[in-house]
């Protein structure tokens, strides 16, 4: 019973991101959901309360994932390794989950998605600034500031379709920050 209840509410998870990050948030129906995923309305709000806490339960989940698949990513062994690996993270990210970025980039004036996605990038800041001051840098926390809205610009555009040579650009940032 457990199983069916559980693979159940991961079906109105992936339905639900599926249909928040193609039609948006505010277009999306429970009903909507409910038929899609095969499952009945009530159902929704038995495992989730609302539509609301459902959105903010795909959120959290998905920067769990990301959390859980790139941990060695954010892990600082030199400055130029993690230069590199935050500047290719927005491509490997939105590559990866495309619908979770997706959403994200849509609802990025929504307060708990900006939240989560601030509480994600918060630790990556000081680590940042100690790799460009270990690099010598003049003035370690602009190149900091700097590069973070680059990485934030990045996955939104790639995210919402807007580019599609990301990879190129990371590669240009790796040249110019010199980490070949």
């Amino acid at each position: 019973m457990k199983d069916t209840t559980l693979s159940r509410k991961e079906r109105i998870m992936k339905v639900a991101l599926s249909l928040f990050a193609t039609k948006g948030y505010v277009d999306t129906s429970t009903k909507e959901i409910s038929v899609e995923a095969g499952v009945s309305e009530a159902l929704i709000f038995k495992h989730f309360g609302n539509k609301d806490s459902l959105l903010a339960h795909i959120i959290k989940s998905g920067y769990r994932r990301v959390l859980s698949h790139h941990r060695g990513m954010m892990t600082y062994k030199n400055p130029k390794e993690f230069l590199r690996n935050m500047i290719f993270l927005p491509s490997k990210l939105v590559t990866e989950e495309p619908q979770f970025w997706k959403l994200q980039e849509r609802l990025w004036h929504n307060s708990f998605s900006k939240q989560q996605h601030e509480q994600f990038m918060k630790p990556v800041q000081p680590i940042l600034v100690r790799a460009f001051t270990e690099l010598g840098y003049a003035n370690p926390e602009l190149e900091t500031q700097f590069l973070l809205l680059i990485i934030d610009m990045l996955w939104k555009r790639e995210a919402s379709g807007d580019i599609d040579n990301s990879l190129d650009l990371a590669l240009l940032l790796e040249k110019k920050y010199d980490l070949l």
